[in-house]
């Protein structure tokens, strides 16, 4: 199979297909695209910016269109989950290209907005329906959606929903979509948690698997610059003046340490944006696109960017801080060389991350190259967080802010689910507002 057309998608979609510029299906979208036709579960594994949203999209709205039916009142044909308001607002506007032309209406709904627009959008039905976990449950309790209509569930990026805390979302949102469904699990790792969640939501998934756990773009150059943690502004603020054409994404560990350095950028004259948990939705958006139009070189994110920014031209991903969970760094660098584009990934790292930058290194089964500065020892790195992979230590959460005293043990995870509903997604612990 070397395109499109022998993928066995209608001839209404081959010409969406076309009128978009793809002419190459690529690996996950190869593999992938035939078994969803044929009514199969899937858990698709593959690294971010492969194109998975094609590979299910095309799909589902080649079988949506098939079926000839029309969305219920207040109802859905089909879901898709998604972990960040960003890569759920990319999703349907990717979708919305495929389906232009077609009776096919796509809604997405995330937080950080007003609810009361997206239930009016709502009430006359939606053939696919895109959202974040928290912002959905929202709208369920509101009487604005109903699921039991949707015949197709996708999870996407289903490892950083874990991360973020949505599995009890993920549960009660399972449960509220028909039984008789067809589920696609896609995911950019593979970790034990997500082999589970497969067993209990899919029924004999097919297994699609086009790169290894961990592994980065072939095309990132990916460097190492050892130096303390008090260096590391000046340090980029240089880098970022010798190269003013480049658009850069620079990766923070923390919202308040995102917004800093993008003011000190500003100060010295680099033209820089933000993005992390504190920004609205419109702000973020405003920043996305200021980098897009090249009104701004630089954009200083926190972890809640790394899966849902599409920007073509992206040619540098600084790693100003590496991250906690070692999976995230792969998908910090899958920003840059997307389409095939050659990229450069950046990590400044100070001796108490050297643990850090030891278990990326594992993950990726890569060592990366020093270029500057001296390594430090390895009993320089600081002690290990408690409560394994992708949750925060007792004292910090995700986003670096002190966490909320403990619940009672026993009612602990049931709270917890629900004040993420109550604030549209936004978990504690100083976690991205994800929805």
């Amino acid at each position: 199979m070397t395109d499109f057309t022998s993928l066995g998608l209608s001839d209404q979609l081959q010409k969406a297909i076309l009128a978009n510029g793809y002419t190459e299906p690529t690996p996950i979208q190869r593999d992938a695209i035939p078994h969803i036709l044929n009514g199969d579960d899937l858990m698709g594994l593959a690294q971010t910016g492969t194109g998975k949203t094609a590979a299910f999209g095309l799909p589902l709205i080649d079988k949506l269109l098939a079926e000839g039916t029309k969305a219920p009142a207040r109802g859905t044909r089909a879901l898709i989950l998604a972990p960040t308001r960003e890569l759920v607002n990319q999703i349907a506007k990717n979708l919305v290209s495929f389906v232009k032309g077609s009776p096919l209406r796509v809604n997405n709904v995330v937080g950080g907005v007003s609810i009361n627009g997206q239930i009016k959008r709502l009430e006359r039905g939606t053939d696919i329906l895109v959202a974040t976990p928290g912002r959905l449950l929202d709208l369920v309790e509101r009487k604005a959606i109903r699921l039991d209509t949707a015949g197709f569930l996708v999870l996407d990026e289903a490892d950083q929903m874990l991360d973020l805390g949505f599995i009890h979302a993920l549960r009660k949102i399972a449960s509220l979509v028909a039984k008789k469904r067809q589920t696609l699990l896609f995911s950019a790792t593979m970790p034990r948690q997500i082999e589970d969640l497969s067993k209990t939501y899919l029924r004999d998934p097919i297994r699609v698997e086009v790169a290894p756990a961990g592994r980065t773009a072939d095309k990132v150059k990916q460097i190492v610059h050892f130096m303390g943690q008090k260096a590391k502004t000046d340090f980029l603020t240089n880098l970022m003046c010798e190269r003013p054409d480049d658009i850069s994404l620079v990766f923070c560990r923390t919202k308040h340490g995102a917004e800093r350095l993008m003011k000190k950028l500003v100060s010295c004259g680099i033209s820089a944006g933000s993005i992390h948990g504190n920004k609205s939705q419109n702000q973020r958006e405003r920043a996305i696109k200021g980098l897009r139009e090249g009104e701004i070189k630089v954009l200083v994110a926190t972890d809640v960017a790394a899966r849902g920014i599409d920007i073509p031209g992206v040619s540098h991903v600084y790693n100003f801080e590496l991250p906690e969970v070692p999976e995230a760094y792969v998908h910090r660098i899958g920003r840059t060389a997307r389409a095939g584009a050659d990229g450069d990934a950046v990590a400044l790292c100070a001796p108490e991350e050297i643990g850090l930058l030891r278990q990326i290194e594992k993950l990726t089964g890569n060592r990366i190259e020093v270029v500057s500065g001296e390594v430090p020892p390895e009993s320089a790195s600081r002690p290990a967080r408690s409560g394994g992979r992708g949750k925060p230590s007792s004292s910090r959460g995700h986003n670096g802010n002190k966490s909320r005293k403990a619940a009672p043990k026993g009612g602990a995870k049931a709270d917890a689910g629900n004040r993420q509903r109550r604030n549209g997604g936004r978990s504690q612990g100083g976690r991205p507002a994800a929805a």
